[in-house]
């Protein structure tokens, strides 16, 4: 009878060992998701200055102030890893906003530049990298989603307390975001 119960309480434990060792598991695996995810962001941004730039090339023969004013704000840019936040993200989202807004004023004050194809083409592909980063923005609060949920839910959270996992932040929808960007 001794040995019955000490083989049962064994059991319990190995069970708990095993659970407890495929939950840590399971959320490494979506911790690493939502770096993934982020890590997506990231490139479609980086794209998306990739394209800026090429676009603040082409001003450079209409308008030299504004060239290195425009230049000076790509280089002070945070840059954006998978180890960003969501705030991080908006932070560059609003550098990168305030350069656009400079860039169309230097092209309203020059039509030869707002008319041409270099100008027309980059413009075309800012705008594909800016609805890139919004998909990649919604598939990040999927993930973000996951992870919490799991987190979150006992016993889960248990495990997740104890092994230092926290809550991830989402990106918010603001007014400003819900349309694309009108440059």
């Amino acid at each position: 009878m001794g040995w019955l119960i000490l083989g049962i309480i064994i059991a319990i434990i190995i069970g708990l060992i095993i659970w407890g060792v495929r939950t840590y598991n399971k959320l490494i695996g979506l911790q690493e998701r939502v770096a993934n995810s982020m890590a997506q962001i990231a490139a479609q941004v980086e794209s998306r200055w990739d394209a800026l730039t090429n676009l603040i090339q082409a001003t450079k023969q209409y308008q030299t102030h504004e060239y290195q004013t425009l230049m000076e704000i790509v280089r002070g840019r945070s840059g954006i890893t998978k180890d960003a936040s969501a705030t991080d993200v908006e932070q560059d989202s609003a550098t990168f906003e305030r350069a656009m807004r400079q860039l169309n004023i230097v092209a309203e004050q020059y039509p030869d530049l707002k008319a041409s194809n270099v100008y027309h083409d980059t413009m075309q592909s800012v705008n594909q990298y800016e609805n890139n980063v919004r998909q990649a923005r919604m598939v990040y609060n999927d993930t973000v989603t996951r992870y919490n949920r799991m987190i979150k839910v006992f016993p889960n959270s248990l495990i997740a307390g104890m092994t230092g996992f926290s809550e991830k932040e989402y990106f918010e929808n603001t007014a400003s975001k819900q349309e694309m960007p009108q440059w």
